[in-house]
């Protein structure tokens, strides 16, 4: 009779058990259509970049309206100081972050000079497995390039937005931060709107070699040391034949300008130039603990030609 009892206890206890558990689980609805591939013990990450610096309250904002859909996302800055309206440097941060964040990651980037015409908002995911949320203007370009197009979409679904009321000025707010926090809470990433078959593409300059040398395009500054950075691969400079230590003369917007071709910034003496590959594979020009743009007034965009080893320099 005893044994029979705590039989009858255990099965009340597992049941009781059971119940409990299953009032846990998440139930899927209309309203939350949620994505059965997310993996619920990962923390959803947004990764964010604007250009509209810190001087005002627009960032807050968006970031409010992040964690009121999705509280358990961290949300990562790439930066919010994109030169204004710039969709070429917004597109080089972006290309070159998201390679340091794994699959699943939702990326927000508003540099939307367009905001309020008949560009498009899109979501457009890779095929590492990434998520793009920005408007249709070429910002995407360099990252789709290197990791493929999985699909795109348009963004028309309502209830991903803010509400039905959305401003014409500020779709990083109504927009594009609702529908980021929506893909970082799971929801199905095919409701946001129609597949686009074809996105806009960034037009961009490429470095030219010939027998004479290497024409290039400054396209950024290392901020806040006031780096120059050039468009010129490493392994392209190399061919021109220069070993370390070298000194170089090269034209900066058709000028004559000489520094030696080093490692780093402490291989020449404080204040002193030089010409050396940067943390991301491209030629830039410095100046050890000084600002190479501020001394020389050389700020992008501009040109750049380095000549061939023993070829004649001539002004162009």
């Amino acid at each position: 009779m005893k044994s029979s009892r705590l039989g009858v206890l255990r099965g009340v206890l597992f049941l009781s058990l059971l119940a409990l558990v299953s009032c846990g689980l998440p139930q899927s609805t209309s309203d939350n259509p949620s994505s059965s591939s997310r993996n619920p013990s990962v923390r959803p990450t947004i990764v964010f970049m604007t250009d509209f610096g810190t001087a005002n309250d627009a960032v807050a904002i968006c970031k409010a309206v992040m964690i009121g859909i999705a509280p358990d996302a961290r949300i990562m800055d790439i930066t919010h100081q994109v030169t204004p309206f710039s969709i070429a440097e917004g597109a080089r941060f972006l290309a070159g972050v998201s390679p340091y964040y794994p699959a699943g990651t939702v990326f927000v980037a508003v540099i939307d000079p367009g905001v309020g015409t008949s560009r498009r908002a899109v979501v457009v995911k890779t095929k590492k497995g990434q998520y793009f949320v920005l408007p249709d203007n070429g910002l995407v370009s360099p990252v789709v390039e290197r990791d493929g197009l999985d699909s795109a979409r348009e963004i028309s679904n309502t209830s991903w937005m803010i509400g039905e009321n959305v401003s014409s000025t500020f779709h990083g707010r109504d927009i594009f931060s609702p529908v980021g926090a929506h893909l970082a809470a799971g929801w199905d990433f095919t409701l946001v709107g129609p597949v686009l078959p074809q996105l806009i593409r960034l037009t961009s300059q490429v470095p030219t070699t010939t027998d004479k040398g290497i024409d290039g395009d400054l396209i950024g500054l290392d901020d806040p040391f006031g780096s120059v950075i050039t468009d010129i691969p490493a392994d392209e400079f190399k061919t021109l034949g220069y070993k370390i230590g070298e000194r170089v003369t090269v034209l900066l917007d058709k000028k004559p300008f000489t520094l030696p071709y080093v490692k780093t910034f402490m291989d020449v003496p404080v204040g002193d130039p030089l010409l050396y590959v940067d943390s991301r594979g491209r030629m830039a020009l410095a100046l050890n603990q000084r600002n190479f743009s501020q001394v020389n007034k050389v700020t992008p965009p501009g040109t750049i030609f380095i000549p061939k080893k023993g070829v004649p320099l001539k002004a162009k």
